[in-house]
């Protein structure tokens, strides 16, 4: 009997503490409006960004190599009257790492020009693991005589790319498009070279 009893009490608390747990799951959601009427925020609705005071998170790259750090060197070489240059000469990154760099770009000449850009590597062995998201080398570009534009490169290198490899040299060259089709630089991948004599003979037929 003593047993049993127990039973019956140990029963009865289990009870009350599931009727306690579902009365305040219940009342969660007139106690959250009523939060939401006082501050003027529906917080569950809002992204990490809207949310007054909080920190953004931004999803980790897992891929990144933090062990390793390449400097990439930006190179530009201007076929015409023109300026071209980047806007900063190198930068170091870690393979796997997003990295932005801008190109700025001037028609110094008395006429309406159209231009593209043809990317070289070195060493050469770089060019299959330097992975352009975004380039002005992918576009043809016409620029108004005096016109200045700014152009970005999105780039991640590979982290297979081989570890003997501690610098990087990006290098453009920009040429009139309908004109000469200029030598490519050293270590110039063929793609790129294909493209850009393609694109010549397009504008020129």
């Amino acid at each position: 009997m003593r047993i049993r009893r127990e039973n019956f009490r140990m029963v009865g608390k289990l009870g009350v503490i599931v009727l306690g747990m579902f009365c305040f799951g219940y009342a969660l959601v007139p106690i959250y409006k009523a939060i939401c009427e006082m501050t003027g925020i529906n917080v569950l609705a809002l992204g990490d960004r809207q949310i007054p005071g909080a920190t953004p998170k931004m999803p980790a790259n897992t891929h990144v190599d933090l062990s390793r750090t390449i400097t990439v060197e930006f190179d530009a070489n201007a076929r015409g009257p023109w300026h071209f240059k980047p806007a900063q000469n190198s930068l170091k990154v870690h393979p796997g790492e997003l990295t932005t760099v801008m190109y700025e770009f001037q028609n110094v000449q008395d006429r309406t020009m159209s231009a593209q850009a043809i990317p070289s590597y070195a060493p050469a062995q770089a060019g299959a693991h330097f992975n352009k998201l975004e380039c002005f080398c992918f576009s043809q570009y016409t620029l108004a005589p005096g016109e200045k534009k700014q152009w970005p490169v999105a780039f991640v290198i590979d982290p297979r790319l081989s570890k003997d490899v501690t610098t990087i040299t990006l290098s453009y060259t920009f040429f009139e498009v309908g004109g000469k089709v200029p030598a490519p630089p050293q270590a110039l991948n063929a793609p790129a070279l294909k493209v850009a004599a393609d694109v010549a003979q397009a504008s020129g037929s």
